[in-house]
Parts: structure tokens; C-alpha cells; sequence
């Protein structure tokens, strides 16, 4: 029965949840980037290149077949997902922890003299406009 519990724990961490949910979102988005490239791209692709399916694009070389088509078609999906990761992802990620980090005050080079509220260099002993000493 405890075994039973640590495991319910395991699968419970919300690691494992997180981690299980982005599996089964980027093979749908795969599932949705590849129709795209298949039933959108290619034949736009095509239609400019009078081509009319990558992956009919073979050639033989000693009883071999290397299919280029379609390793064309794979890399255009490819370029299209990691495009969508990075606009879609990893630019909006920097800007918001970018926005997060707040620079640390610049450590300040004058201070008010108390008599007249002007701006004085640190190391000032006197102010130069009223001429009060400045502790």
C-alpha cells in the first residue's frame, strides 16, 4: 500500500503533470504544423515552382531510392515549428522575465544640501549655492 501512495504522489508532482501536458500539446501542434506544411504549403510552394508534391520528388542511384521530397517537406516543417517555438514562446518568455528584473538603483553621485534642496556632489563638505555646511 505504500508503494502504491508514493507513486500516486509521483504522478501527482506537478512536474510530471506539466511535463506529460507539453508532450501531448506539441504532438498535436506537430500534428497541426505538419498538415500545414502538407495541405497549405507545399502545394502553395508547388504551384510557384510547378511542382505538384515534394514528396513525389525521387531519384534512383543504383536500385536506391532517396526520397528528397521528402525530406523537403520535414524541413519545411521543421523551420515552421521552430519559427512558431521561438515568436510564440521563447520572444515572449525574454520579454516578461525581462520586464521582471528590475534594475538595481545606480548608486547616487549627489545628495540635497538640508538648507536649500540643491543637488551637491557627494563628497561635498559645503553647499555651493548657499554655502551651509553639509554633514
Amino acid at each position: 500500500m505504500n508503494m502504491l501512495n508514493e507513486f500516486k504522489q509521483f504522478l501527482l508532482r506537478g512536474n510530471v503533470v506539466d511535463l506529460a501536458v507539453g508532450v501531448v500539446v506539441g504532438a498535436a501542434f506537430g500534428a497541426v504544423v505538419t498538415a500545414l506544411v502538407k495541405d497549405i504549403l507545399t502545394p502553395l510552394i508547388a504551384a510557384v515552382a510547378k511542382v505538384p508534391d515534394f514528396s513525389g520528388l525521387v531519384f534512383t542511384l543504383n536500385g536506391s531510392r532517396f526520397m528528397y521530397g521528402d525530406f523537403i517537406n520535414a524541413f519545411i516543417s521543421f523551420l515552421l515549428v521552430a519559427s512558431a517555438i521561438f515568436f510564440f514562446v521563447i520572444k515572449p518568455m525574454n520579454v516578461i522575465i525581462a520586464r521582471s528584473r528590475k534594475e538595481p538603483p545606480a548608486d547616487p553621485t549627489t545628495k540635497k544640501c538640508p538648507e536649500c534642496m540643491s543637488e551637491v556632489p557627494l563628497a561635498a563638505k559645503r553647499c555651493s549655492f548657499c554655502t551651509q555646511p553639509i554633514v
